[in-house]
């Protein structure tokens, strides 16, 4: 990224939905425009700040643009993380590709910051200026231009500039792959946005992605089964389980018909589309031990942030999730379902991240894969699903 301008012919373009992939919905603020990736009628009905930031933070949203401009500045208001005792997080990420092939790199300094107290649980918001991010040498020739956005950073989108004009990006006629998870599915510790799971899983099944990873808020909320519903799409999957358990936000009981009425809710909008259960992903604090899960600060000065769990086995036998339990029930109630549905799939969560890839790539803390282990699991998901399995066999039916 450079920071002092040169001289160009700039040629501002306004940022509208037309220019951006990836976003549920669009609100123009007094600075500029936010992607948020759930509806504003559904961030209504949910007053819980967790969800109300993961959803604002554009992870798969990307702007989306033909030009055969050779050099772009885009200025944007972010809203940074920080956590009282912890050193600062690393700013976030934005990723050029230019005709499919990655381009560049940069961050933006300054913005807002939300100033995080875990220990007392509070939280402290601070304005701060926008930013300008630059890219320059690019190829003189119309081609296709995605710019990334960072996928763990609030990001309001202030203006774009060029020096040739832009026009929305052609239709290729890809499939749409819409997936809902938890913070894994977000992004977690991926090493950037095109780094996260369903990102390499999307670039490697040739689709375009709409995720719906919400960090701790995969807990089967109809307003986000509603979502599901409302959003165009030819592919779908749903990774539940994790948040479930580590809220602690149900029994099982509750669980099966949640699930059931959330697979329902889906399918009033997509009554035929393949649609993927992904069971989840091996994370031994919670086999076996119910949630919560509650955080280890004992080496957050150093900025590690550990997990536990803080639940007891022997409340199973009350009814209390572990993930052993989650998986079982979700392989039987998507083999009874796919009795009438044959367009439902599920997947095991441990063929994506199981016990010999947490020998070799244990999660750092606890609960979220590394940069390294997104990359395997978009592998190995592009694999499983992509290359044969569910969304496979739609191929070969379209």
């Amino acid at each position: 990224m450079e920071t002092m301008r040169t001289e160009h012919s700039w040629i501002t373009t306004p940022v509208t939905a037309s220019l951006l992939r990836g976003a549920v919905d669009v609100e123009y603020t007094e600075q500029g425009v936010l992607p948020h990736r759930l509806p504003a009628w559904a961030r209504a009905q949910c007053a819980d700040p967790q969800l109300a930031m993961a959803e604002s933070q554009p992870a798969g949203v990307r702007l989306a643009f033909r030009t055969r401009a050779t050099a772009l500045e885009l200025d944007t208001l972010p809203t940074k993380r920080a956590y009282v005792g912890a050193p600062p997080r690393p700013d976030g990420l934005y990723e050029l590709l230019v005709d499919g092939r990655p381009a560049g790199r940069a961050t933006v300094t300054g913005g807002n910051t939300l100033t995080v107290d875990m220990t007392a649980g509070t939280s402290e918001w601070t304005p701060g200026p926008s930013g300008t991010l630059r890219f320059t040498g690019l190829p003189d020739r119309p081609k296709d231009v995605e710019i990334w956005l960072p996928h763990n950073e609030t990001t309001e989108l202030v203006a774009l500039r060029t020096d040739a004009p832009v026009e929305p990006a052609v239709d290729r006629g890809r499939r749409v792959w819409l997936h809902h998870g938890s913070s894994i599915s977000h992004g977690s510790e991926a090493a950037g946005p095109t780094s996260t799971w369903p990102a390499v899983a999307a670039s490697l099944g040739g689709v375009e992605l709409v995720n719906l990873g919400l960090g701790g808020g995969a807990l089967l909320d109809p307003f986000t089964a509603r979502t599901l519903r409302d959003t165009p799409a030819d592919l779908i999957s749903v990774k539940l389980g994790i948040n479930v358990v580590n809220a602690d936000l149900m029994r099982l009981r509750a669980f099966g018909p949640a699930v059931h009425g959330f697979l329902d809710t889906i399918r009033e909008g997509h009554p035929t589309a393949p649609l993927l259960v992904v069971s989840p992903l091996l994370c031994p604090i919670h086999e076996d031990t119910p949630g919560p899960s509650g955080p280890d600060f004992s080496d957050i000065t150093e900025g590690r942030l550990r997990f536990r769990a803080m639940g007891d086995p022997a409340e199973r036998a009350a009814g209390k999730l572990t993930l052993t339990v989650i998986r079982d029930e979700l392989a039987a109630l998507v083999r009874r379902r796919a009795v009438d549905d044959p367009n439902l799939y599920h997947l095991d969560g441990r063929e994506l991240y199981g016990e010999a890839d947490y020998a070799e790539l244990p999660l750092p803390d606890e609960l979220h894969p590394d940069a390294a282990t997104h990359r395997r699991i978009g592998e190995r998901f592009a694999g499983l699903a992509f290359a044969r399995g569910a969304f496979a066999e739609a191929r070969a039916t379209v």
